[in-house]
């Protein structure tokens, strides 16, 4: 259970996961990062099912925020052994990340989500980086804010059709101080899907401020389904 396969979210790009990157890498982990497009939901799979088809086997799929929607529909290809969720999305059947934020709970931090131009999302730059990075460098959120990747409505909207977590196990980390997705809907997300859950006190971008946090989530998943199949 060497293959680890990182998938990024929503206003962002890979280049985010470079911290967990090089800890998975110096435990000796096969690490691959998918840069997906962010323009549609099958897309993103096309391109994730491409990079699993270079695994030399068995692979975990990682995904923050939009990917793990991402991972939820990807994750039913025969390589993947488990999905390990971060501050991410986890739709059901037919659901989708644009039904799940559909209705707020209120008193909730609402997105900073600018109105749609062409098709595509960005936050307000100046926005971002309370809300999507709160805990991370100031000058790093700035730069995280200034170089967001236009976020596809087609992405948010895409549903899911077999969420392969009802037939794979899974992890998650919830992010307790998240302003993009309500603590307590990745609580129930990651409840209706049968995960192994830890807390941690961070941001929506605790992948970029606590890498250490979320490496140890992803190689426990790693050393328990290695004992399963042991």
């Amino acid at each position: 259970m060497n293959n680890i396969v990182l998938i990024h979210g929503g206003f962002v790009d890979g280049s985010g996961w470079e911290g967990v990157y090089k800890i998975l890498k110096k435990d000796g982990y096969n690490v691959s990062i998918v840069q997906n497009p962010t323009i549609s939901l099958e897309d993103d799979v096309a391109v994730t099912k491409r990079v699993l088809a270079t695994q030399d086997g068995p692979a975990i799929l990682v995904g923050h925020s939009y990917g793990g929607a991402v991972i939820t529909e990807a994750g039913n290809d025969p390589k993947v052994a488990g999905l390990v969720y971060i501050a991410a999305f986890a739709p059901d059947k037919g659901e989708s990340v644009a039904t799940l934020i559909k209705d707020p709970p209120p008193g909730a931090p609402v997105p900073p989500i600018l109105p749609p131009q062409d098709g595509y999302l960005l936050l307000d730059r100046a926005k971002f980086p309370a809300s999507f990075a709160g805990d991370v460098d100031a000058e790093k959120a700035a730069f995280m804010a200034d170089s967001q990747v236009p976020w596809g409505v087609e992405a948010l909207s895409g549903k899911i059709s077999a969420p392969a977590w009802k037939a794979k196990p899974s992890w998650y980390l919830i992010a307790t101080d998240d302003k993009m997705i309500p603590p307590d809907a990745q609580r129930s997300m990651s409840k209706r899907a049968g995960s192994t859950v830890v807390e941690a006190k961070g941001s929506h971008a605790i992948y970029v401020s606590q890498p250490r946090a979320v490496a140890a989530l992803i190689e426990q998943a790693a050393a328990s389904l290695k004992a399963a199949a042991a």
